[in-house]
């Protein structure tokens, strides 16, 4: 990967820094509430995440990168003043769970609406052709720094968090496809693992959001199987960064050529490969799930 020019990294940090004195964000009561900005933030992830039976802790430290001892002590706080409750996960007793009280629901509706109002206050300055540009670039960063912050791990292909992403992908295209998917086409974890194979899982705030397989087809060649998004993270360039590392993978390996089919219904990841360098070739092995076939010469 190249290194970051120090002088986007200096225009990275000045705009941090605006934005969180334009906020208040460094003020101990945050938008003029009796609570610092890491309590007001844990209020208002536990209201948005909580279920039926409250959200758990884990969750919640995945999520906000918070350390367990930190966050312990935050609920703890917010407990005492009566703001949340603690419990333990009823089909699960090592997790435990958190909950708003009514009180606390109190607070984050206050919360909500003074955000609103500073919010509109900042926008108020503006036209509305200038907001709606500011609103267009605000979109665009926080897209990129969704994608800056996912990570895309290479696991065994037996892990728990890879057979969830296959069935997962598996369930999107027997949505898809007119003919249905049969699982029985998914890829063994032997194929992925080891000397055979590598299967790489992309994680956002410790949740797996996509996946990818590369396989040994014939010497020197790999193939690339199963790349798959959650809806909920798609239009990102996950998929482009997903392939990447099925591409460096399969030259570490010194496979040169990497091969992989599609189905003529996903068209979008037929545009994908044909952006990242693919060709289109002629059939190179039966795949009952297969309409388009791609190969691309990889070099270091």
């Amino acid at each position: 990967m190249e290194p970051v020019p120090t002088e986007q990294v200096a225009d990275f940090r000045r705009f941090n820094r605006y934005f969180t004195r334009r906020i208040g964000a460094l003020n101990d009561h945050y938008l003029g509430q009796d609570r610092p900005l890491g309590e007001a933030r844990l209020l208002f992830e536990i209201a948005e995440q909580e279920g039926p039976d409250g959200v758990s802790l884990r969750e919640l430290r995945g999520r906000l990168g918070l350390d367990a001892g930190y966050l312990s002590r935050m609920t703890k706080t917010l407990q005492t003043q009566g703001m949340v409750r603690l419990s333990v996960h009823p089909g699960d007793n090592r997790l435990r769970t958190v909950r708003l009280t009514p009180a606390g629901r109190v607070e984050v509706a206050e919360q909500n609406r003074r955000a609103d109002s500073l919010a509109a206050g900042v926008l108020e300055g503006l036209d509305t052709e200038q907001r709606s540009r500011l609103t267009e670039a605000l979109a665009t960063a926080r897209r990129l720094l969704r994608l800056a912050a996912i990570t895309v791990e290479h696991v065994d292909g037996h892990a728990p968090d890879a057979r969830a992403c296959l069935d997962a992908y598996a369930d999107d295209l027997d949505a898809r496809f007119p003919e249905g998917f049969d699982r029985a086409d998914l890829v063994d974890p032997e194929e992925v693992s080891g000397d055979a194979g590598a299967f790489f899982v992309a994680y956002e705030e410790g949740r797996p959001v996509g996946c990818g397989a590369l396989r040994r087809h014939a010497a020197g060649i790999g193939e690339i199987r199963h790349v798959w998004v959650h809806a909920d993270a798609r239009r990102l360039g996950l998929a482009r960064r997903v392939l990447d590392a099925l591409e460096t993978e399969a030259l570490r390996r010194d496979w040169t050529v990497v091969r992989l089919d599609t189905h003529a219904a996903l068209t979008e990841a037929q545009a994908m490969y044909r952006a990242a360098g693919y060709t289109e070739i002629p059939a190179y092995a039966e795949h009952v799930y297969a309409d388009h076939w791609f190969e691309k010469r990889l070099s270091r």
